[in-house]
């Protein structure tokens, strides 16, 4: 049997209607395909009232008058078999056994049931694509054999370099493929999990307590509607209300970002009880409204479409509210410094007091890197009990009657920040979060997020928790990452934003090995393991969850929280914030100085010092002995927003590569402890060190400056036998390549992005980021800097992908422009020296083999250079005659040079006789 997609639709399928927002009704017509409607039975309870409201469903259904309706449908429902996905089809369950007897069980003595499926690739696809890789090892073999045997060439320099980098490349291939060739797909239950965690007499939930974490800077570079709406979707997820907190960091301590929460707790009172009645899908607004029809899965049709437009309304007004925020601040700042007549400049809040963060006009102990901490609650912990809304009335046409409006707990926080101390960026940030939520909520799971990213599947944390809550490895599973998946990407992908190849086919393998590494945001992880504490399976009789206090600094009470959160099950009422107590235990973790002669940054909370923090700290887990899971449903867990101008896209792999390269020489895998699996180090190798690959690779793109030169010179004789072997384990790749499509889900699109990117980063940023880390490891600097990738406002752009059609020129985009000029002048140079040069047949035959190639690159590097077009880039046909021009000026130049030396020219090849032309008719 196929895996079943992880359910998506987030709520019971009372209605299978299609709403037409256009129309501003409701149609009765396409019910839920097979798949959904199992997915909404087994996770939708509740989803009148939304899950997090210890509500039943069913009477959620029948105060909204569709309980019937609601039975007959999921009777109907049980009845139908699941549909299976195109992606899943060649995919079989390995665990049918353990499941039957899980079920025969029953999670007597305690046991906890089985709360994932495990499939495998079947084996019409992963017999072939084990074997294709044996071959292509073999002809790897060979061919290195031959050339060892055969050390001729024009230059044994350039033979040399050759076989370096052929060996190089030959071992990366090896690296990264062998850690796919057991793909592993792991599907949660999240009918069972409801069942055993949600379907309680009491009408309460036992799923344990999780804290979200959000992280920001800057309102213009990563605009506020983002960020909001990522808040207003993680409010209104489907989890328990009583069991979630969520803490923005905002690290510029901007007093944007705090009254823009105001606003957002505001609307979010009528946002999410709307989410919860009407089982909305996704429930961040400005995604969800961008949308104008999509199946209704709520339980109160006749109530849609004007609560619809209700809550549009209101939603354009909160943009304007948010938006207003960037005048009315400074406005209100002028009038309160008007009046104090000081000469300072100071930013106040609405109630009359100066903001303790950063100023608009900045001033000491009030700018970026040097202002005091602030800790703000906005929205307290709810209570245990359901709180329904009001009845509809006509100040308010919103019938919440029958819905739960708590909504979850939200924190506001920014860290003390001092210029004598490092911050260390993102990941400072993040180890402050830890610290502060370990004292208010101390939830024993966390998941974080950056500021551009939502939830799209208000599932997703539900789906994670069967993962961690699973008899089998649960116990030991540090954390679950989810995909990465982006709105507003041009429909090609030109830049390859998606990178679905890494996302669906390598973290695949690595599901089969120890786990998928962490990518810095759509991860939840079990706390204890972020405080690099053993797991189960390889602790001692004598363990200790806290074996020396001075690690984790000097709070007591974060101290002492640490064995609570290392128990799943225990529950917190969070202390309010404003005691004078907590208050100073709070102020006290915030503070620059208080990690100082810790661990924090090394073996406790994330990583410092290094671009890629995401990854080692994901590697350092990996390490102490924890395993991760990877988690992929549909609908897309989590989404966000990617670059999708080149500049910014270079800038941001170009931080990855380095970051990497930093890895790679700071936290070797190869010489990790025996906690690692070991093909799981040979993954984190390959994961380090490919930039490296950049020095071999630019030397093969620029090789053809040579032959423009110099005419004919081979790096390898005889050539033939030399391009044959190239031509096999090219040949090879690309069959891999589609078994590896088929398995994964892929589309031949998502192949050809992956290796044009590959070549495009190889050229313009990996080669940068090698420079930049020799240099460091020489020199002793600095590593690679932390940029900020700006991201663009959909508010403010009135064309779609204008990004895209942008400019932006930077000395990385010059290594790539040089390839592409070089390719193309060896065309036009054999195209020239074809017309005067009388080759032989042979000649030609080694010639078309050159320009087949010089055309290979230029493909590849095809999206680079439709990105410095600009807005010509909207005709993508004038790449292809700008690129014919260029072939017939440099071969014109190659023919005018070979008049100007010969006083004529003679068109002919050799043994075919020809016509020579006198030189006044201008060649």
């Amino acid at each position: 049997m196929a895996p079943p997609q992880a359910p998506a639709n987030g709520g019971a399928a009372g209605h299978g209607g299609i709403v037409n927002v256009n129309g501003g009704g409701v149609d009765g017509g396409a019910a839920p395909s097979p798949s959904e409607a199992e997915s909404n039975n087994g996770a939708g309870g509740r989803n009148g009232v939304g899950n997090s409201n210890g509500v039943d469903g069913g009477a959620a259904a029948a105060a909204n008058g569709n309980g019937k309706q609601r039975a007959d449908s999921r009777r109907k429902n049980k009845k139908k078999k699941p549909a299976v996905s195109p992606k899943d089809k060649y995919w079989t369950p390995i665990d049918d056994e353990e499941a039957a007897a899980a079920v025969e069980d029953g999670g007597e003595d305690g046991r906890r049931p089985l709360l994932f499926r495990t499939y495998r690739v079947k084996g019409i696809l992963l017999h072939p694509y084990r074997l294709l890789t044996l071959l292509r090892l073999i002809a790897i073999i060979l061919f290195f054999i031959w050339r060892i045997r055969h050390p001729h060439a024009d230059g044994m320099w350039l033979w040399w370099i050759s076989m370096v980098g052929d060996f190089w490349f030959g071992v990366t291939w090896l690296l990264n493929q062998v850690a796919k060739l057991n793909p592993i797909k792991r599907v949660p239950d999240l009918a069972l999990l409801k069942q055993q965690f949600d379907d309680l007499p009491d009408g309460n939930s036992n799923l344990p307590r999780l804290d979200v974490f959000i992280n920001t800077v800057d309102p213009i570079n990563e605009p506020m509607i983002y960020t909001m709406n990522s808040i207003l979707s993680i409010l209104a997820v489907d989890y328990p209300v009583d069991r979630t907190a969520t803490y923005l960091s905002d690290d510029g301590g901007s007093i944007i970002h705090y009254e823009g929460l105001l606003e957002t707790a505001n609307f979010a009172a009528m946002w999410v009880p709307f989410c919860r009645k009407h089982s909305i899908e996704p429930r961040a607004p400005e995604s969800y409204f961008a949308v104008k029809s999509r199946p209704y899965t709520g339980n109160a049709p006749d109530e849609f479409a004007d609560d619809h437009r209700r809550m549009s309304r209101e939603y354009d007004e909160f943009k304007v509210r948010l938006d207003a925020l960037f005048t009315k601040i400074p406005e209100r700042s002028d009038a309160y410094n008007a009046e104090a007549k000081d000469g300072a400049k100071a930013t106040w809040m609405a109630d009359g007091t100066q903001w303790p963060g950063t100023w608009f006009d900045p001033a000491e102990n009030h700018k970026k890197g040097q202002h005091a901490g602030i800790l703000k609650v906005m929205l307290n912990h709810p209570g245990d009990e359901p709180q329904f809304g009001a009845p509809a009335s006509a100040a308010n046409t919103l019938d919440f009657s029958a819905v739960d409006v708590r909504l979850p707990m939200l924190v506001y926080i920014s860290r003390e920040k001092n210029p004598g101390y490092d911050h260390q960026k993102k990941a400072g940030a993040m180890n402050v979060q830890l610290r502060v939520s370990a004292l208010l909520t101390n939830a024993p799971f966390i998941i974080n997020f950056d500021g551009d990213h939502y939830v799209n599947n208000s599932l997703a944390f539900r789906a994670a928790m069967c993962f961690m809550l699973d008899r089998r490895d649960g116990d030991n599973t540090a954390f679950v990452q989810f995909p990465q998946r982006f709105d507003d990407v041009d429909p090609t992908d030109r830049y390859c934003n998606h990178n679905r190849v890494f996302f669906d086919a390598t973290l695949l393998g690595l599901n089969g090995i120890q786990g998928p590494s962490y990518v810095g945001t759509g991860c939840m992880f079990r706390r204890i393991a972020v405080y690099g504490i053993d797991p189960p399976r390889w602790r001692s009789d004598d363990f200790k969850i806290v074996d020396n206090t001075n690690k984790f600094g000097k709070s007591m009470s974060f101290i002492n929280s640490i064995p609570s959160a290392a128990n799943q099950e225990w529950s917190m009422t969070s202390p309010p914030a404003d005691e004078e107590s907590i208050k100073e235990e709070l102020d006290s973790v915030m503070k620059c100085a208080y990690e100082e002669g810790t661990e924090f940054g090394k073996e406790i909370g994330w990583v410092y010092n290094i671009a890629t923090e995401d990854v080692v700290t994901g590697f350092r887990v990996h390490r102490t002995g924890w395993r991760s899971m990877y988690c992929r449903i549909e609908p897309d867990a989590f989404r966000g927003t990617a670059p999708i101008n080149l500049t910014e896209r270079l800038y941001q792999i170009l931080r990855w590569s380095g970051g990497s390269l930093e890895m790679f020489f700071s936290h070797c895998p190869l010489l990790a402890g025996r906690r690692l699996n070991f093909m799981q180090r040979i993954a984190y190798t390959n994961m380090t060190a490919y930039p490296i690959s950049s020095v071999f690779l630019v030397f093969y793109l620029l090789f053809p400056v040579i032959w423009i030169f110099r005419g004919e010179f081979y790096i390898q004789k005889p050539f033939p036998t030399y391009v044959l072997y190239l031509v096999i384990v090219i040949v090879m790749t690309e069959l891999i390549g589609m078994v590896e499509i088929k398995w994964a889900g892929l589309t031949l699109l998502d192949w050809i992005r992956n290796e044009q990117f590959y070549i495009i980063g190889a050229t313009a940023v990996y080669p940068l980021a090698t420079l930049h880390i020799v240099l460091k490891l020489v020199l002793r600097g600095k590593g690679v800097s932390f940029k900020l990738t700006a991201k663009q406002a959909t508010s403010t752009v009135n064309e779609k992908y204008a990004e895209m059609y942008i400019v932006q020129w930077a000395p990385l985009l010059i290594p790539t422009i040089v390839v592409i000029a070089v390719n193309v002048g060896a065309i036009g140079a054999a195209i020239g020296k074809a017309i005067v040069g009388g080759w032989s047949i042979l000649q030609m035959a080694d010639a078309s083999l050159g320009l087949v190639f010089n055309a290979w690159i230029l493909l590849l590097i095809y999206p680079f250079a439709l990105g410095i077009m600009g807005r010509w880039s909207k005709r993508p046909y004038l790449l292809f005659i700008f690129f014919v021009i260029a072939f017939v000026i440099v071969a014109g130049v190659v023919v005018a040079i070979h008049v100007a030396r010969t006083g004529s020219v003679r068109f002919h090849f050799r043994h075919s006789g020809g016509a020579s032309f006198p030189t006044s008719w201008g060649f």
